[in-house]
């Protein structure tokens, strides 16, 4: 991982340091630049003046968080060991029955992807957490850039409990671990889909802010009312996103933050409509205001 890691950090040019208004996140640290949830699309992410580092995470055999949007190696962007493609759908290559050593083995970086043709492409692995906090918390320092905020998602499902990740509970307290242990909770948030988890962590760790992810923001008085608390924070898919829902919850007191917004102009409406922030595959397209 050093050496790949090494390679990407010298090839990445410092682009931009601009501040936004509003909470710019680079979903999986900049998706549409570099191959996703590395750590070298979270350098990238900063050097574009990201607010805000969003990512996802799986966990080991061995119980390491790793920074991966699925809990298997997915075939979209991931290569075997061997070098050998992964087969469409084959969901077998189970980080949570793997130790790190092998996780470090497939490679996620070199594949080519249809959907982001501006991905720089080069070999890295999937990190674990507490090695992005590190590289990040030092870069920024180094470079006198502020320090970032992390959207952190716990991917988990009913179905996948016990055999692609931690039940919720164990989950939830691993991860609050290892942040507890790294970075201030100050510039920390927790997102899940999976309402299990936001209900776990209002009860047991209150002071942690909460965002909650939606697909459908047409049906956010049934969705509170299912989640039965209020977060700090909805996000939901952009779609269906429109300016009464975005006052009617904001004056509730959450605020609103969009996945995953990929072009200036859906950006821009967005804004206007009055949102907090703007998760995107592509922080480079960002309105500057």
């Amino acid at each position: 991982m050093k050496k790949s890691l090494l390679f990407a950090l010298i090839f990445i040019p410092m682009i931009s340091k601009a501040q936004f208004s509003y909470d710019l996140q680079g979903h999986r640290g900049s998706r549409g630049l570099m191959p996703e949830n590395t750590i070298p699309a979270m350098i990238k992410a900063l050097d574009l003046g990201v607010t805000t580092l969003e990512l996802d995470l799986a966990v080991t055999k061995d119980g390491e968080i790793i920074v991966s949007h699925e809990p298997y190696m997915n075939p979209l962007i991931c290569f075997t060991p061997e070098g050998s493609e992964i087969k469409d759908g084959d969901k077998s290559h189970n980080i949570y029955q793997m130790t790190f050593e092998e996780v470090k083995k497939y490679d996620s970086g070199t594949k080519f992807h249809a959907g982001f043709p501006q991905q720089v492409k080069f070999h890295v692995t999937k990190p674990r957490l507490k090695d992005l906090f590190e590289v990040v918390e030092k870069y920024v320092a180094d470079h006198n850039l502020p320090s970032p905020y992390y959207n952190i998602e716990i991917k988990s499902s009913v179905e996948g409990d016990g055999a692609y990740h931690p039940a919720p509970a164990e989950f939830s307290d691993m991860v609050y671990k290892l942040i507890d242990s790294s970075v201030s909770w100050e510039r920390v948030n927790i997102q899940s889909f999976d309402f299990r988890v936001l209900k776990y962590y209002n009860q047991t760790y209150p002071d942690v802010t909460l965002a909650m992810l939606i697909t459908d923001a047409t049906k956010s008085k049934a969705q509170l009312e299912e989640l039965g608390f209020q977060p700090q924070i909805y996000s939901p898919y952009f779609v269906a996103l429109n300016q009464e829902t975005v006052k009617e919850l904001k004056e509730k007191g959450m605020k609103i933050i969009p996945w995953t917004v990929n072009t200036t102009e859906q950006m821009q409406k967005l804004l206007d409509m009055g949102v907090d922030g703007i998760i995107t595959d592509f922080p480079n397209l960002a309105p500057k205001q």
